[in-house]
């Protein structure tokens, strides 16, 4: 299932350059995928979907406005409907957005209905696992305690310059973010 209003001009996809939407590049990369019939496009806004939304989550991906009151309301609108163990991913956790690293850090890794966390690239993601959550807070606490450096150098809104770039770019660099290994995570949540 995805959920875009599909508009534009779009401030996250500037690329659109004029174009009046992006619904037909999207349907048209589903068929060359051969996954049309597998995805469930909603051309909306998710503050609009919610409303009416009454079915599991498994895979709650939030890449749409980026400012913290947006992310916030993605994961807020949302989370009522997270199965258990489901994947929450953020996009753009690793960029200069304030809305994705805050939260990451404030409303996955902070708590214990989440277990496993991690970035992969810059793609937060947290297991929903509000049994047994607790189990991981070690870890996810020394994840947060490092991305939450990233918070007061992007609160700013603003581009990022001189020291305060070189700053961001250090950073961000001691944040773990490479691929989790596949083995590793079975281990970790059998």
């Amino acid at each position: 299932m995805t959920v875009d209003p599909h508009t534009a001009p779009s401030v996250t996809d500037p690329d659109l350059e004029g174009q009046t939407s992006s619904w037909e590049a999207f349907r048209a990369t589903l068929r060359a995928a051969g996954v049309e019939g597998a995805v469930e496009g909603h051309r909306s806004f998710s503050r609009d979907l919610a409303r009416g939304w009454d079915r599991p989550i498994r895979l709650l991906w939030i890449d749409g406005d980026h400012t913290y009151a947006g992310a916030k309301e993605d994961i807020n609108l949302f989370r009522g409907h997270l199965a258990d163990r489901a994947i929450v991913a953020l996009h753009d956790v690793l960029h200069t957005f304030e809305g994705p690293v805050r939260v990451f850090v404030e409303d996955l890794l902070a708590s214990d209905d989440f277990g496993p966390a991690g970035l992969c690239g810059s793609i937060g993601w947290a297991q929903y696992r509000p049994k047994d959550g607790a189990r991981w807070r070690a870890p996810r606490e020394a994840l947060r305690r490092r991305a939450a450096r990233l918070i007061p150098l992007v609160q700013r809104g603003r581009e990022l310059r001189g020291l305060a770039k070189l700053r961001y770019k250090i950073s961000r660099a001691l944040v773990p973010h490479a691929a989790p290994d596949p083995a590793a995570w079975v281990r970790a949540v059998s």
